[in-house]
C-alpha cells in the first residue's frame, strides 16, 4: 500500500521522524521538497541520510519548507528511479512549480512488472494533486507543449549516446580557443531533434553552475560531466537556440521561461542572431533545413535586414551568403539539427549546402544520427512507408501494431472522427496541404476550404495554433504544425498532389503558397514542376507524421485516393 508521509524540512523534525519507522532510514523511496513555489524531486534508499545531506547543502537556503516521502512496501530501486522520472516530468509539464532538479539524466529502464507499477504512479499523482501540488490532470499535462518540449526527458539509447558524444566533443573543442566546429544531428520526423537541443542547453547550464557540494545522483546518466574542470570550462558559456518557425519558437520560449537557468532571450530568429553583436560560444539550430538563403523575404523590412546583416558581417550583399553563414560568423561552435526531407520552400537552405555540412561533420567525427521513432507509435517503418508512398514507390504496408491509420472517402466523416478522438484523448486536429487560398485571413466570415459541401477555415493564428481556442474547428497548415506532436492528425491531401498516368505529380495551379513556388534562392531560373513536387511531397511527409496514436487521411484527387487505398489495406492476419 502506497502512503505519502509528511515532515517539516528542518533537522530536528527530520531526526525525530527517522526514529518512527525503519523505512525512513533503510528503504527505497521517492521524496519531494517543496515551498514558495519551488520543488525538488529525488529518490533514495535512505531518506534520513539523503534529507540530512540536503539540509547541509544548498537546498537549505532555497526556501523549501516541507517534505513528502512516497513509501510502498513493494518499491525497489528501479521503481523509485522510474517514479522519480515521471514526477519530474509531470511537475515541469504542469508548470506550477519552479523545478530545482538538475538535468543529469532521467531513467527509462525496463524492470520486472514495470507496466503494473506505472499504473500505481497515477495513484501517487492523484494523491499529490489532492494536496494541491498539481493543477492539471495527467492527460492535460502530457498534451501540453511544456511537457512535450521539456528538457526533463528520459532519453532513448541513441539520444543518450548522441548527447554524451556531443558534450564530450564540445568540451574537448572548448579547451582550444582557436578551434571552430560544426556538429550535425540528423534524424527523421519524431526522432527528438528539438528535444536534443533543449536537453543539451539545460545540461550544459547545469554543468556550468555545478559546485562540489551540490546535490547529484551518483548513478545518473551524465554524472561524469559534473566535475570542477568542466564547470570552469563552461563558466562564461554563451548559448543561443535559433528556430526559424515562428510557432515553434514561441512554444520553446514558454518552456525556457519555466525552466531555471534557461532564458527565453536565448531563443532567437536567424535575423536576431545575425543582428546581434554577441560572439556566441555555441549556437544550436533547430530545423536547420528551414534556415534561409538570399532570396525575396516575407517583407520589405526583412529584405533590408538581410542586406544590412550581410554587409555588416561580410562587407557585401553577395547572394551566396545564407543565414547559416550568419550563424557561423556569430559563433565558435554550431550544432545543426537536420532533416532535409522537411524543406518546404525554395528559399530554404539548399540540399547542396546541407550535404556539405553533413560531409564536413562526418569527416570531423561530429556527426550524430537519430533513428529511434519517438513520436509515431507505429515506428520508423511508418515514416519510411509514408515517404515511399509520396515518392510513388508503392511500398508494402508495414505492421503498424495498434496505430490507427485510416483512409476516408468523406471529409466530413473524418472531421467528425477527429472531434471524437479529441474528446477522448485531446490534441487531435485537422491539417492540410497549402492547396487553398487563405481568404479568412482578411475576412473572418469567409471559408477557405470547401470539399463536397464541407466548409472549413484555415488556422486563425500562426502562433501556437494547435493550442489556440477554436483550433479543433479549423485546419492547420504546414507552417503551424512543423515540429509539433498531435495525438491524432486528420490530413487532407489537396488537389496540389494528383496522379497523372502512373505518376504522382504536382499541380502548379492548385498549390497556393506563393512563397512556396517563387523562382528564387538556389532554384532561381530552374524552378519547375519537378522541384515543386519535392516540396509538396515534403509538406505531406511532415503532415502525415504528426500523429502519435493515429493518422486519418482524405485525398482530393480520385486517382491518388485509390492508389493510397491500395497501400493502406491492412496486412492479412
Amino acid at each position: 500500500m502506497t502512503s505519502i508521509r509528511h515532515v517539516a524540512f528542518n533537522r530536528v523534525d527530520v531526526d525525530d521522524w527517522a526514529k518512527t519507522d525503519q523505512q525512513h532510514t533503510n528503504w527505497p523511496v521517492v521524496y519531494l521538497l517543496d515551498g514558495k513555489r519551488k520543488l525538488y524531486v529525488g529518490e533514495t534508499v535512505s531518506a534520513h541520510n539523503r534529507i540530512r545531506q540536503h539540509l547541509d547543502g544548498p537546498k537549505k537556503d532555497a526556501g523549501l519548507e516541507s517534505i513528502r516521502v512516497v513509501v510502498d512496501d513493494k518499491f525497489n530501486k528501479s521503481v523509485c528511479l522510474d517514479l522519480e522520472s515521471h514526477l519530474i516530468r509531470w511537475f515541469h509539464g504542469d508548470g506550477q512549480y519552479e523545478l530545482l532538479n538538475g538535468n543529469d539524466g532521467l531513467t527509462d529502464a525496463q524492470y520486472y512488472d514495470r507496466e503494473l507499477y506505472r499504473e500505481s504512479f497515477r495513484d501517487v499523482f492523484e494523491a499529490l494533486r489532492s494536496e494541491g501540488l498539481f493543477s492539471r490532470s495527467i492527460p492535460q499535462i502530457e498534451n501540453s507543449d511544456l511537457f512535450k518540449l521539456s528538457p526533463f526527458k528520459a532519453l532513448n539509447s541513441d539520444q543518450a549516446i548522441a548527447v554524451t558524444d556531443i558534450v564530450e566533443g564540445l568540451l574537448e573543442d572548448l579547451q582550444h580557443p582557436d578551434i571552430r566546429s560544426t556538429l550535425v544531428v540528423q534524424g527523421d520526423p519524431g526522432t527528438g531533434k528539438t528535444i536534443i537541443a533543449i536537453f543539451l542547453m539545460k545540461l550544459l547550464a547545469d554543468i556550468r553552475d555545478h559546485r562540489a557540494h551540490d546535490d547529484l545522483e551518483p548513478d545518473s546518466m551524465f554524472t561524469e560531466f559534473f566535475v570542477p574542470e568542466n564547470s570552469e570550462l563552461l563558466r562564461d558559456l554563451r548559448m543561443a537556440l535559433v528556430i526559424p518557425q515562428q510557432a515553434l519558437r514561441k512554444s520553446v520560449k514558454e518552456v525556457f521561461k519555466k525552466t531555471p537557468k534557461l532564458d527565453p532571450k536565448m531563443v532567437m530568429t536567424p535575423f536576431q542572431l545575425g543582428e546581434s553583436d554577441v560572439e556566441y560560444d555555441l549556437v544550436l539550430v533547430d530545423e536547420t533545413h528551414r534556415i534561409g538563403q538570399r532570396a525575396n523575404q516575407a517583407s520589405g523590412v526583412q529584405n533590408k535586414k538581410f542586406t544590412e546583416i550581410n554587409r555588416a558581417l561580410f562587407g557585401d550583399d553577395d547572394a551566396k551568403h545564407t543565414q547559416l553563414d550568419w550563424i557561423k560568423a556569430r559563433s565558435r561552435h554550431q550544432l545543426l539539427l537536420v532533416d532535409g526531407a522537411q524543406s518546404v520552400r525554395p528559399h530554404d537552405l539548399s540540399p547542396a549546402t546541407l550535404d556539405a555540412e553533413l560531409r564536413g561533420a562526418r569527416d570531423a567525427g561530429r556527426y550524430y544520427r537519430l533513428s529511434t521513432q519517438m513520436r509515431v507509435r507505429a515506428g520508423a517503418d511508418y515514416v519510411e512507408f509514408v515517404r515511399g508512398m509520396l515518392r510513388g514507390e508503392d511500398p508494402s504496408r508495414p505492421d503498424l501494431g495498434e496505430y490507427d491509420l485510416r483512409l476516408f472517402d468523406d471529409v466530413g466523416e473524418m472531421r467528425a472522427a477527429i472531434r471524437a478522438r479529441d474528446a477522448e484523448v485531446g490534441l487531435s486536429r485537422m491539417v492540410a496541404g497549402y492547396a487553398w487560398d487563405w481568404v479568412s485571413k482578411n475576412d473572418s466570415s469567409a471559408h477557405d476550404i470547401e470539399i463536397d459541401g464541407e466548409r472549413m477555415r484555415w488556422n486563425s493564428t500562426d502562433k501556437d495554433w494547435i493550442n489556440s481556442p477554436g483550433s479543433l474547428e479549423e485546419v492547420g497548415s504546414i507552417h503551424t504544425v512543423q515540429g509539433y506532436d498531435l495525438n491524432y492528425a486528420g490530413v487532407i491531401i489537396g488537389p496540389d498532389l494528383r496522379v497523372s498516368g502512373d505518376e504522382i505529380v504536382a499541380d502548379w495551379d492548385a498549390y497556393r503558397d506563393k512563397k512556396g513556388k517563387e523562382n528564387t534562392g538556389h532554384l532561381k531560373g530552374a524552378f519547375g514542376d519537378d522541384e515543386l513536387l519535392v516540396f509538396i511531397r515534403n509538406i505531406y511527409g511532415v503532415l502525415l507524421t504528426r500523429g502519435i496514436r493515429g493518422t486519418y487521411v482524405y485525398v482530393c484527387d480520385r486517382g491518388l485516393r485509390e492508389r493510397v487505398r491500395s497501400l493502406f489495406s491492412p496486412l492479412p492476419r
